[in-house]
């Protein structure tokens, strides 16, 4: 029901966006390198000491206008996460479908615009890797309940917030720093206080037409 529901989600943000495109909606493609980590607490309540693993993430969005300067911008996102696990050698590798809806900010400064941003997004788990460095690799297992047997068992739908500011050209070209807080835990439920959640920041470029 809940993969039903996001592709629904997806559906409805591209219907929009083509309705809008003859009323000056502008379209970007962007990407850029991801410094991903998992936080949270152990069963036992203490902090983790994971480390970042760095990733990337590429796509597409666009701006709608709102208000004079301001904006709705929603996109759709290939983005890579994870960390490397505390006092191991082991790095968990998981690739996300993510969906922002942000509102956007984009004000004349110089020769071209300052953007500052923020809005939820959505994100839904296509696969996942828990790797050693000598190469060897344990697939993750997606389920809202711990499968048996399974070394890595995650949900596969995030949530968050998203907070970036940038600069535009006027050319079109762009660049932001992004920040990136995950609001669900994305463990099975289990007994304890054992919380996952995804965090992390990034840097994007792109063009925008």
């Amino acid at each position: 029901m809940k993969t039903k529901l996001f592709a629904g989600f997806i559906f409805m943000v591209l219907f929009s966006l083509s309705i809008q495109a003859q009323e000056g909606t502008r379209f970007g493609v962007l990407g850029g390198v991801n410094f991903q980590n998992i936080n949270g607490k152990d069963n036992d309540g203490d902090k983790f000491e994971n480390d970042l693993k760095p990733g990337f993430h590429a796509g597409v969005n666009a701006i709608l206008g709102i208000a004079p300067e301001f904006y709705l911008q929603p996109g759709i996102l290939f983005s890579t996460k994870g960390c490397k696990l505390e006092d191991s050698d082991l790095k968990l590798n998981v690739s996300y479908l993510e969906i922002p809806l942000n509102f956007l900010y984009r004000g004349e400064l110089g020769n071209g615009y300052v953007l500052v941003g923020f809005g939820p997004y959505l994100g839904f788990g296509l696969s996942g890797k828990l790797k050693t460095d000598d190469g060897h690799s344990i697939d993750v297992e997606f389920s809202n309940e711990y499968v048996t047997g399974s070394i890595v068992t995650m949900k596969r739908f995030d949530a968050g917030a998203n907070v970036f500011a940038g600069y535009e050209l006027s050319s079109g070209i762009f660049f932001q720093l992004n920040t990136q807080l995950g609001l669900l835990k994305i463990n099975p439920e289990a007994t304890g206080k054992l919380t996952w959640k995804n965090t992390g920041f990034g840097l994007s470029a792109g063009y925008r037409f």
